[in-house]
């Protein structure tokens, strides 16, 4: 890597780690500058569509609910049932798909800008933090100090803060998966009648409480699958938090006045606020690491040195490998825009099959093991099995018609009626004059509601040879 330095052991360990094992804790110097405001604007815009879309109504139904326990699924008031299954897994492969060109051309930036646990721990736990503990030296002196009455109110007031936003998270969630309306229901009564709801809940607010509160950075650079998956997805094009070692090194302290070309000094002065302002606690002049999540704080921290000291910005910047060596602007290659291709091309796909889906799907079959019937009015009659799936909101009654030839349809129960969000089954009989037809013919019968066509189906009638 040029002139950076040529020590590769902190590619062999996770800094927050040391040689024995243990854990270092990480004091990150409270963040501040540009790119930090834009961050969190972005981030708060995210929160707060986490925690108010679960109250949101379109068409009558929430903006979005994941209802794995029931596989029922709402997008933008919208059902999806098991049977839209497809869909989905066209957006999960879509999503992938995004994950991976995004990382292709912006490296992590995801998870600096937009991921929940970077969202959660930056935004509002670390944020509690700093208001009770104060800045990173002061936490550093009170960790140190005994248990007095200030530690012990500090770390009081703190932990139950953390554990009041871990149970709102946690109730959220919830909301997301149940809905509003279901979670108000369950809170309004009591506990013994939602025992194993209770018992969830609690489990989840203590998982969250021991993230935010004890394993925090270590969950992006243990835990996360993402986080590895970058060394296979970046490249040297790849937009990423670089420091320019062509310029930065060699690293020398600041003194005023001095001529640094003179003194062969490059323009970082060794300050390490780069390092001090960072939530993983990484080194960003030793290159890409697993453990940076491109949340550009030592971008802001190398700015702001470099501003005071009176030497350009960009010593940290947004750029690339490449841009770096060769002083090259980035350009679009190959690999980055055969991913584009795809994507956009899976993007049309499931818009096309989102606006294409029906509301109600209606299966007819022939009843197995059952021929033809021989009734005494020179009819042939056929049995058959219809299942109608209802995606909406609303009950309706179902009628029958023989489209395609002269006949009738008699439904063996009465009339047909179809339950709101639900499947209802039933059986019928097609009568067809035994001189019209012979061995099999398709028929095509329409399903009606009042007299709106709902679907046309078609399917196999038997008659004598």
């Amino acid at each position: 890597m040029g002139k950076q330095n040529n020590s590769e052991s902190f590619r062999n360990s996770i800094s927050t780690i040391d040689k024995q094992g243990k854990r270092e804790w990480v004091f990150p110097k409270k963040p501040s500058g540009k790119l930090h405001n834009y961050r969190l604007i972005v981030g708060w815009i995210f929160l707060a569509f986490f925690f108010v879309s679960p109250f949101i109504k379109l068409n009558g139904e929430p903006l979005l609910l994941i209802n794995i326990i029931e596989r029922r699924f709402i997008l933008f008031g919208n059902i999806f049932w098991p049977q839209d299954t497809f869909i989905f897994a066209i957006m999960m492969l879509t999503i992938l798909v995004f994950i991976v060109v995004f990382t292709v051309a912006l490296g992590r930036i995801w998870c600096g800008w937009a991921c929940p646990q970077t969202l959660f721990m930056e935004i509002l736990f670390r944020k509690v933090e700093y208001l009770i503990d104060g800045d990173a030296n002061k936490q550093r002196k009170l960790k140190a100090q005994g248990w007095n009455f200030e530690k012990i109110w500090k770390r009081t007031i703190k932990y139950l803060l953390f554990l009041l936003l871990s149970f709102i998270i946690t109730n959220t969630l919830f909301a997301w998966v149940i809905g509003v309306e279901e979670l108000f229901k369950l809170a309004g009564e009591p506990i013994s009648e939602h025992l194993s709801g209770f018992i969830a809940l609690m489990m989840l607010t203590g998982i969250f409480m021991f993230i935010y509160s004890w394993f925090r950075e270590q969950v992006c650079s243990i835990l996360c699958p993402y986080g590895r998956l970058q060394g296979v997805l970046l490249d040297s094009n790849s937009i990423i938090v670089a420091y320019d070692y062509n310029r930065g090194e060699p690293r020398g302290p600041f003194k005023k006045s001095e001529d640094r070309t003179a003194t062969e000094k490059g323009d970082c002065i060794d300050c390490k606020q780069c390092v001090e302002v960072c939530p993983t606690a990484i080194d960003i002049r030793n290159g890409t690491q697993l453990e940076c999540i491109n949340c550009t704080a030592c971008i802001d921290a190398c700015n702001h040195t470099m501003q005071r000291v009176g030497l350009p910005k960009g010593l940290i910047r947004f750029d690339s490998e490449n841009s770096i060596k060769t002083g090259q602007k980035l350009k679009l290659n190959f690999r980055l825009g055969a991913y584009i291709a795809v994507l956009v091309l899976l993007m049309t796909f499931l818009v096309y099959l989102l606006f294409s889906r029906s509301d109600v799907e209606t299966s007819i079959l022939r009843t197995p093991g059952l021929l033809f019937q021989e009734q005494a009015n020179e009819e042939i009659s056929n049995l058959y099995n219809i299942k109608v799936i209802n995606k909406r909101r609303e009950q309706f009654p179902i009628e029958l018609k023989l489209l395609s030839h002269k006949g009738r349809i008699t439904m063996a129960a009465g009339d047909m009626v179809v339950n709101e969000a639900s499947s209802t089954e039933g059986v019928f009989f097609v009568y067809m004059k035994k001189s019209g037809v012979h061995g099999k013919i398709p028929i095509k019968i329409g399903v009606f509601s009042g007299e709106k066509e709902i679907e046309v189906v078609e399917v196999t009638f038997v008659a004598p040879e």
